[in-house]
C-alpha cells in the first residue's frame, strides 16, 4: 500500500481504518435492545451483535486523482473518530428494496428472500439488512449518502411494532421534525425516520407530507398491516407482485429482477399512490391542481416566480454529506441545474465561512423553514459529461464548465464500447425502449466513471422537456390545448422514460440522482402557466418560457447564469447530443443482427406489441433473453406525437438543424 501524494493515508488504510474502527465500535455496544424482533444483517463480512444499529462499511477516501487536464481533489477524509459518526449521524438514504407481505412460510422463504434482495445490491452496496415480523419480511440494501455509522435500514420504532425500508430522500424532513410533537424522540439523523413517526397520527396520508423522491414499505405488527408508497412522479423506481403460489402474499421491490422469479403477476407502482394490505386497494394521494389535463390553466407567466422556484429545488437537492455533481450535457436543462448548484454551493460556503475541502457545522442537513441548506462537504462542484470525441454535447458542456467554474471531467466512449455495454444496460433497465436505451448507454458508462471518482450523489436535468413542452415534435401541436394535454400526459409517464433512465442508469453504479425539475412546488408552477406562453413559434424557440425566466440581460447586477448560445441553444436529445454516430452505429448493427425474415415474423408472445424497427427487434431479444414474459407489461415505448415519423430521435423532426435528410 502507498501513500497518496502525501495527502494522508491510501485508500486501502483508510478504509482498513474505518472498517476496524466500527467492528470495536460495535463489539462495544450492547446487546439488541429490541430482542424479540428478528433483526439482522445479511452481509456475511461482518459480525452483527447489535442487530438494531449494524455498522456501515465507508464509502473509500477521496485521494486527488488527475483526469485528463483537471485535478479533482476532494476534501480529506474524516478521520476514524470523526464526531459526525455514531448512532446519530445523519443519514440520507438511495437503495434497493425487497419486500414480502402475509408469506404463508415466511421463516422457509427468508433464504431465498435474500438471494432476491441481492440482485438490487448494485443499488445499496454499503450494507444489507432485514426484519421478519409475523409473515411479513423486509430486506433493505443501502447506499449511504449522508453519514456513515448509522442508519441501517430497515428503522424501527421504539416501541418495535413499525418497521420501514425507504430507498429515497425526503428534503423536508428538518421542517417536518419540528412540527412532530415534543415527545417524539428520533433514535436517528436519517431524514427517512420521520416517516416512522408520521404514520401513527397520519396512516396513509402519510406521504402527502413528505417532499422528496421515494419508495418506501411500512409494516406495522400490532394491525398486521403493510402500506406501501411511491414518491408523486415517480422518480425512484419500484414495483408490485404476485404469485398465484402465495395467492395471500403480496411483493415490492426496487427492480424487476427481484420479482419474477417469484411473481407471475408485476406491474410498475403507480407514483402518487399508496397500497394498503387492509384494504388491499392501491389508491391516489397525489393531488396536484395540474392533474386533469383538460383543465386548461390560464395563469399569466411570471418569469421570477419560475426562476426562484427552480433555485430552492435545487438548494433541497444538496442535501448529503459526500462529494457531489452535476451531469453536465451543454443543454438547457442541465446548464441551468448546474448553474444554480454553483451559486447555492458558492453561497452555503460564503455563509457558513469555509474553503473548499472544509466542512459547514450542523446537525441536521436540509432544507429549514428559512429555505436554507446545509450540506457538511463543501469541494468544488464537479460536472461531468460523456460523448463521443467531438460530440455536440461535450463541446458545449465544456463551454458551460469552463464559465461557471466547476472542476470538469470530459469522458468519451467509442461506438464499439458503447455496443458492447447494450446487454447490461438493458439488465439494469429492465426495458426494451428504444429512446430509453440509446440515452441510458452513454449515462450508463458515465455514472460507472463517475463512481470511480468516489462521488455518490449527482443532479441532472430530467422533466424539463415534458413540462415545458421541449420535445421539437411540440412545434406540430395542433392547439394551445392539445399541448398542455401532452405534457401533462408526459409527466405523468415520466416513471417509465426519463425517470426510469436516470434511476437505473445510474443505480446500476451505486450513484444516485436527484432531478430538481420535478419538484412538486416547481411543478405547480410550471405546469399551471398558460400554454399559449409555451407554445414553440417563428419568433419562439422552445422552452422560451424557462429561457426568459434566466435571461438576465435587462439585469445589469445580475450575473448571467449562462452564455447566451447556451441559454438559447436548441434542444438535442441526450442521445443524439452525444454525438450522432452513436444512433447511427446502432442502427447499422440492428440492420445486421435482424434479418427481413424475423421482421415479417414476430414473436407469437409480442401480441400487440411488435417492433417497428429493426433496432427495436434486437432490443426487445435482448430483454426476452434476460426477463421472462411477465416483466413485459411494465414497459412502454416513448414515441413522438403529431409526427408521422416513427424514429423517437430529434433528428428525425424537420425542424431539427441537423435532420436526418440534411
Amino acid at each position: 500500500m502507498t501513500q497518496g501524494k502525501g495527502k494522508g493515508p491510501s485508500l486501502q488504510v483508510s478504509l482498513i481504518l474505518r472498517i476496524s474502527n466500527s467492528l470495536l465500535k460495535l463489539a462495544s455496544r450492547a446487546s439488541n435492545p429490541l430482542p424479540h424482533l428478528q433483526l439482522s444483517s445479511h452481509l456475511d463480512a461482518l459480525p452483527s451483535t447489535n442487530k438494531h444499529f449494524p455498522p456501515t462499511p465507508p464509502p473509500p477516501p477521496f485521494p486527488q486523482f488527475s483526469l485528463y487536464y483537471k485535478s479533482l481533489a476532494f476534501p480529506p477524509f474524516a478521520s476514524p473518530l470523526s464526531p459526525l459518526q455514531g448512532p446519530l449521524a445523519p443519514t440520507s438514504i438511495m437503495c434497493g428494496i425487497f419486500a414480502c407481505h402475509k408469506h404463508p412460510e415466511v421463516h422457509k422463504f427468508k433464504p431465498q428472500a435474500l438471494q432476491l434482495a441481492k440482485a438490487v445490491r448494485h443499488r445499496g452496496p454499503d450494507w444489507s439488512g432485514n426484519i421478519i415480523s409475523n409473515n411479513t419480511i423486509l430486506t433493505h440494501e443501502r447506499l449511504s449518502i449522508v453519514g456513515i455509522d448509522s442508519g441501517a435500514q430497515p428503522l424501527v420504532s421504539d416501541d418495535g411494532t413499525i418497521f420501514l425500508a425507504v430507498n429515497g430522500e425526503i428534503y423536508n424532513h428538518r421542517i417536518l421534525r419540528k412540527q412532530l410533537k415534543p415527545e417524539v424522540t428520533f433514535r436517528t439523523h436519517s431524514d427517512c425516520e420521520v416517516i416512522l413517526h408520521l404514520y401513527p397520527n397520519h396512516g396513509i396520508n402519510t406521504p402527502k407530507l413528505l417532499d422528496g423522491m421515494f419508495s418506501f414499505v411500512l409494516y406495522d405488527a400490532k394491525n398486521d398491516r403493510t402500506i406501501a408508497a411511491r414518491d408523486p412522479i415517480g422518480i425512484t423506481s419500484f414495483y408490485q407482485g404476485w404469485s398465484s403460489k402465495t395467492p395471500g402474499a403480496v411483493y415490492f421491490a426496487s427492480e424487476l429482477k427481484c420479482l419474477h422469479p417469484v411473481c407471475d403477476k408485476i406491474v410498475s407502482f403507480p407514483p402518487g399512490h399508496i397500497y394498503d394490505s387492509v384494504t388491499k386497494k392501491t389508491t391516489r394521494y397525489f393531488e396536484p391542481t395540474w392533474w386533469d389535463p383538460k383543465m386548461v390553466p390560464s395563469t399569466p407567466v411570471d418569469y421570477k416566480l419560475i426562476r426562484t422556484t427552480l433555485e430552492k429545488s435545487v438548494r433541497k437537492r444538496l442535501m448529503a454529506e459526500v462529494p457531489y455533481g452535476v451531469l453536465l450535457s451543454g443543454g438547457l436543462d442541465s446548464s441551468l441545474i448546474a448553474s444554480i448548484a454553483a451559486r447555492e454551493t458558492a453561497k452555503a460556503k460564503a455563509k457558513a465561512g469555509v474553503i473548499n475541502g472544509s466542512a459547514i457545522p450542523h446537525e441536521l442537513v436540509g432544507i429549514d423553514d428559512e429555505d436554507d441548506s446545509t450540506v457538511t462537504a463543501l469541494p468544488e462542484l464537479h460536472s461531468f459529461s460523456i460523448g463521443l470525441p467531438g460530440s455536440p454535447d461535450t463541446i458545449a458542456a465544456k463551454r458551460v464548465a469552463k464559465f461557471l467554474g466547476t472542476v470538469h471531467h470530459e469522458f468519451n466512449f467509442t461506438l464499439q464500447e458503447g455496443l458492447d455495454a447494450l446487454r447490461d444496460v438493458i439488465y439494469h433497465l429492465e426495458s426494451y425502449d428504444v429512446t430509453t436505451i440509446r440515452a441510458s448507454t452513454p449515462m450508463y458508462l458515465l455514472s460507472r466513471k463517475i463512481k470511480a471518482l468516489g462521488v455518490k450523489m449527482v443532479l441532472s436535468g430530467e422533466g424539463s422537456d415534458e413540462i415545458f413542452g421541449g420535445y421539437l415534435y411540440f412545434v406540430n401541436a395542433p392547439s394551445k390545448d392539445e399541448f398542455h394535454d401532452e405534457t401533462v400526459r408526459r409527466v405523468k409517464h415520466l416513471h417509465l422514460s426519463d425517470c426510469l433512465r436516470a434511476n437505473k442508469s445510474t443505480a446500476a453504479w451505486g450513484v444516485e440522482a436527484r432531478v430538481p425539475f420535478l419538484d412538486k412546488q416547481f411543478l405547480e408552477v410550471s405546469l399551471n402557466v398558460d400554454p399559449a406562453e409555451k407554445l414553440i413559434t417563428k419568433e419562439r424557440i422552445e422552452k422560451f418560457i424557462l429561457r426568459k425566466a434566466f435571461d438576465t440581460s435587462n439585469e445589469p447586477d445580475t450575473k448571467p447564469y449562462l452564455p447566451d448560445n447556451i441559454l438559447w441553444r436548441q434542444k438535442e436529445q441526450f442521445s443524439d447530443g452525444v454525438g450522432y454516430g452513436w444512433i447511427d452505429a446502432l442502427k447499422d448493427t440492428a440492420e445486421k443482427m435482424v434479418s427481413d425474415e424475423q421482421m415479417k415474423s414476430p414473436k407469437p408472445e409480442w401480441g400487440d406489441d411488435v417492433p417497428d424497427s429493426k433496432e427495436g427487434y434486437w432490443y426487445r431479444c435482448m430483454f426476452d433473453e434476460q426477463f421472462p414474459a411477465q416483466c413485459a407489461p411494465t414497459v412502454m415505448r416513448w414515441t413522438p406525437k403529431w409526427s408521422k415519423a416513427t424514429d423517437p430521435s430529434g433528428r428525425a423532426i424537420s425542424t431539427h438543424v441537423a435532420r436526418y435528410d440534411q
